[in-house]
Order: C-alpha cells, then structure tokens, then sequence
C-alpha cells in the first residue's frame, strides 16, 4: 500500500506529461461554475433535478480527480485528489429531495445541492471521518456533527468527504499541506504540481474544481482562507462560535470554527445561512457565547441573521472605508522574500478597491500597528491535548476511540510507513508533554508568551490573545472602518514532499486569536496561479464583510478571468529550454552561448532559492491549521 501511494502523491518529471487530468479551456461540464441560486431556480422549472445533478458531479469526479481516468487508460495519472470519499447514498438523498420538491416541500436554500465535507467533520452515515488518519479509520461516527445535521435538515445532498492535510497540519512542523495518511497529496485545479494549501485542501480544490456547489472546510488559523486563496474561490471563516464545532476533530475549542468554500460570495452566504447554529445547539458551547475577542467585553448578539444573501450587493464597497495593512507582506523570512510579481499583484488588488469607490485608509502609512496574538501557540497545544481526548470519547469501533493524545502517538508510531512516510509527529509530542491540567500552571513563555511581569499560563495567553482582538476593534473604531483588508496569502507553491511547504506571508493571524472573522475573495493572478485578498472585522461582522466583499467580486470579477484548466503545471509557457524550443521550431541552429549563460544563472538562483527555503523551514512556526 506504501508503494502505490506514493506513486499517487510523487511529485516528479512525470508530473508535466499529457497524462496528468485535464478538462482543458473549452471545459463543457453543463453545470461549469454553477450557482445556487441558478441551480435552484432550475430545479423550481422542472429542467433539473438534483438526481442529475448530483450523478453529473460524480461522473466529474471520476474524470477529474482520482487519476488514470485518461484516454490511453494510464493508471498513473494525476487527478485533483480532492476527494477522500464518495456518499454511497448520495443518489438517494438526491432521489429524496426530488420527490419532496415534487409534492411542494422545498426544505431550504440548499435543498437538492450536493455539498462536500472535510475529511474531519463527523457524519453519520455509512462514511468515515479520519482526519486523513487510519487512526480514526473503522466504524463511521455515531451520530451527524452539527453543521452536517444543519445540512440535511435543509435538504442539502451530501456527497462525499474531502481531503485535507492529516490532523489538520498539527500533527507536525514539518507537515505538508493537503497530504494525509489515508487520502495522499491534494493537487491544485490551476496547475496539479501546485499546492491547494491547506489544511482544507481538498475542500477549496474541489469547490474550484466544480466537483460540488459547496465544500466546508475548518479553520484554525488559515485552514479555510489559504485553501481558498491557492484555488482561486471565496473563503468564508465564519466567527468562532457562529458555526457549531460539534461532532469535528479539533485542534483548539478556542479558535476552531467551520465554512464554506464556494465560486461566489453569493454561494458562501447560502451556505452559511444553513449551517451557522443562530443559538445554543446544545452540544458546543461556543454556540451560546462569544469569541475569545469579545470574552468579558460584549455579549452575543440577538439579532443574529437567518439569511445572509440579504447583504449582498455588487455596490457594496461604495462609500466604504477600508483600512488596508501591508505588515507581513514582505514575509516571513528575510532570506524568503516576497517576488515583485506578487507585490505588483497585491497593489492592483488594493488599487481595485477603491476603484470600486471605497475610500481607502494606508493603516501602515498612519502608525497603526496590530498587535499579535502572542500566546496562540500555546494554546493550540494546550487546548488539543484535551480536546482531542474528548472528541475520541464520541468514538468507537477505530483505533484510538476512547483514547488519549498518547493513543494516538503510539499509533503513529506503530504505522509509521503509512502515517509518517514524510514527516514526524513533534507537534503531537509537544503537546502531549504539556501540563494541561491546570490553566494557571507556569508555562514555557516561548510556546506561551509572558505578561508584563514575565509570567507564563494558559489563562495569560489568553488575555493576550484577546488583545489582538481590541487590537482589530481599535482598529476599526479609530479610523471609522468597515472592515480591515490585506492580502490573504502567497500564491500556490509547487508541492515539494522533501523540504514541505514554502509559505512566504499569510495574513490570517489578525482574526486566529481573538475568533474574528474573514471573508476570502479571488482578487487577482501572478502567471495564472490566483491570488487573493481577506476582508477582516469584529465578531458577528459577517453581514458587512459579506457586502464589502460581494462588491469587490462584481467590480473585479477575478475568478471568471482566470478558471482552473488542470493543467500538469502553471505557469506553462516560457519554460522549454533552449533545445526543445529548437526542435519545435524546426531550426538547424544550435544553442547560443548566451542561452547557456543564461541556464547556468537560472541554475545557480534555483540553487540559492532552495537553500533560502530549507533555511527558513527551520524558522517557520506552523501556519494554516
């Protein structure tokens, strides 16, 4: 199994033959970047049913995703890998929502829309949720988590699980996104050498790809809104505690959150209108509260919407204040830093807003600077140690059901081949080796940040991640914003399984800590690879950053220039060397001497770039959970 696998996930020379999937510019997919609403009012005239359309998004992921699907019948092949899993009873639950719609009982917004879900948000059925872990592999969960109990009540058609980044990135620090144990390497819809981010991988590449209408995917920090930057849809992390955590494999009670990946800002505020618990849903107690950012400062609030398409509006950044940041952009490392081309890319981002008539506030050019959330780390270990406990006490019949973080290590370990074939578990170690019993228990100020008086406990990091919260509120209140924005993350790397992921600068960290929520749209493209742009606010801000946002979408319209055409690379011009440029042409002269110099150079930067990013890896805290 070990073999086949990395056969499947291999990232090598023959990655850019013809026989990676390919649906190609002239793409003729009857339902290609279809919205909910023109769905639905298709279904409403009779010339649909979600029968068909569910059977056509299967037949889709069968051609596009899982590989070997070519006309010359090479198993080899690349697909997408977005999809872990397919609903054996998908078709039913389309048949059952066509014959509700033809008594006259329509359930919802979503009613006969197929929707995927990541690999660690519980449904049950006949279908696993692993996390991407054979830890978590046998018996399917006891009962439906409750975003995806929201789902059906509304109608919605499951479809299948997506694939994601093994325990959501936490697993390691040397963790690569979109590969898990169970599911392999996620590609990347825009050039299947590139990486979908993660550790919703699956979920932003299958929404791309137009394998369904919606994906949901987690976020910790970055999980839903990098995914959703590498492929080129909206991202919408809703804040903590709006979407119910109930029944999904967690990292951190205090952070984690659940949303959609869509085409449209109009599909993620279907999508959220369904799956958002408005109250107490009785099993997470997030859902009766606020996030950390507001914890002692502002109660929930009563009039929380029951449909947020109501927000949309394609003017919505006229007359808008937008505070745009620039921290961080230039990365991470300071041997790593960000290419002209994506600086040029975010500046016309930015420029677009207010050419869509906001006004736009340079909150660098002004001193404003946030504060972090310092003590963010800590917490995650923390908080997974006995959360991940908790969430194995719901399971039975798999490996580590009523087990411990522990139980999970000496699984890993004892499955090494196919759990750990790239890279260790030391996040799992660390957390595993932390006191978590005590929340005023001394810590280690490296891993939790210290107060003022240099001390160091759970509940100090806390406090200082609720002041990035005030720091975002300040924000917004002192210069009369609508929401803050800057640029989501770098664009798609090329999946490197030896030296891991290449991250250059990612934004989420504003709205982590405190619970706050972001709002992710395609704002742009460096040599086809997509770019986008976040939107952040308040707690509970959704309906305003669902507005400003749809009013960048319609000024911009970034996504509809620039589809996914799974191509075995991107960018796929300007790269054949000297003599295959030759051979194509027909010539009968040789290379020049300056075409050689030119290689030699190209060799010796490739040379000096791979050793910047080893360096930096050795940097790097863990980004995107």
């Amino acid at each position: 199994m070990t073999s086949r696998k990395a056969v499947r996930i291999l990232v090598t020379a023959w990655l850019l033959s013809a026989f990676a999937a390919q649906a190609g510019p002239d793409d003729r997919f009857p339902f290609l970047e279809a919205t909910v609403a023109q769905l639905q009012a298709q279904m409403a005239a009779g010339q649909l049913t979600s029968e068909q359309l569910t059977r056509a998004y299967i037949q889709r992921i069968h051609k596009l995703d899982q590989g070997g699907s070519g006309d010359d019948g090479d198993s080899s092949s690349l697909g997408v890998n977005a999809i872990i899993e397919l609903n054996p009873d998908a078709l039913a639950l389309a048949r059952k929502a066509d014959e509700l719609r033809r008594k006259g009982v329509v359930l919802g917004p979503l009613h006969g829309i197929p929707v995927l879900l990541k690999d660690n948000i519980d449904t049950g059925d006949k279908m696993q949720t692993s996390a991407g872990s054979f830890a978590l592999v046998g018996m399917p969960a006891s009962q439906d988590s409750t975003v995806a109990a929201n789902l059906r009540a509304g109608g919605a058609v499951i479809l299948g699980k997506t694939t994601l980044s093994e325990w959501a990135n936490f697993r390691s620090f040397g963790s690569i996104s979109g590969w898990s144990g169970r599911g392999g390497q996620a590609h990347n819809p825009y050039g299947i050498d590139r990486n979908p981010c993660g550790s919703s991988s699956g979920s932003g590449a299958a929404a791309s790809a137009n394998f369904a209408t919606v994906s949901l995917g987690s976020e910790t920090d970055g999980s839903i809104v990098c995914p959703g930057n590498a492929s080129g849809v909206v991202a919408l992390k809703p804040t903590v505690g709006l979407t119910s955590r109930a029944g999904v494999v967690p990292i951190s009670h205090t952070q984690d959150t659940v949303g959609p990946h869509t085409r449209t800002v109009a599909d993620a505020a279907v999508a959220l209108s369904v799956i958002q618990s408005r109250t107490y849903d009785g099993r997470d107690p997030a859902t009766g509260s606020v996030p950390l950012g507001w914890r002692g400062r502002f109660a929930r609030p009563t009039n929380i919407p029951t449909d947020y398409t109501k927000f949309l509006d394609p003017n919505g950044l006229k007359g808008a204040r937008i505070g745009i940041t620039r921290a961080g952009l230039n990365g991470f490392d300071p041997f790593v830093t960000t290419p002209a081309a994506v600086t040029a890319a975010i500046e016309a981002a930015f420029k677009a807003l207010s050419d869509a008539g906001a006004t736009v506030i340079d909150l660098d050019a002004e001193g404003f600077s946030f504060t972090p959330a310092f003590g963010e780390f800590g917490i995650l270990l923390y908080d997974f140690k006995n959360d991940v406990r908790a969430y194995f006490a719901t399971r039975a019949g798999v490996p580590v059901a009523g087990g411990t973080l522990q139980t999970a290590i000496d699984f890993n370990n004892a499955h090494a081949d196919v759990e750990m074939p790239f890279f260790n578990q030391d996040i799992f170690d660390l957390a595993n080796s932390l006191n978590t019993s005590d929340p005023n228990a001394a810590q280690d100020p490296g891993l939790f940040g210290s107060n003022a008086a240099g001390m160091s406990s759970y509940n100090i990091a806390l406090d200082l991640d609720q002041a990035a919260g005030v720091s975002m509120d300040q924000a917004l209140s002192m210069f009369h914003l609508d929401a803050v924005v800057s640029a989501t993350d770098n664009p798609a790397w090329s999946t490197d399984l030896v030296f891991g992921d290449h991250f250059i600068f990612g934004t989420s960290g504003l709205a982590a800590g405190p619970g706050y929520p972001i709002v992710q749209v395609p704002a742009g493209e460096v040599f086809g690879v997509p770019l986008g742009i976040s939107f952040f606010g308040t707690a509970f801000s959704e309906p305003t950053l669902i507005r400003l946002a749809s009013g960048y979408e319609a000024a911009t319209q970034a996504r509809a220039h620039n589809l996914p055409t799974f191509a075995p690379t991107v960018p796929f011009d300007h790269i054949q060397g000297a003599l295959q440029q030759h051979n194509a042409a027909g010539a009968n002269a040789t290379p020049s001497s300056s075409a050689a110099v030119s290689s030699n150079t190209a060799q010796t930067a490739a040379a000096a770039t791979s050793n910047q990013a080893a360096r930096a890896k050795l940097k790097r805290m863990p980004h995107n959970l």
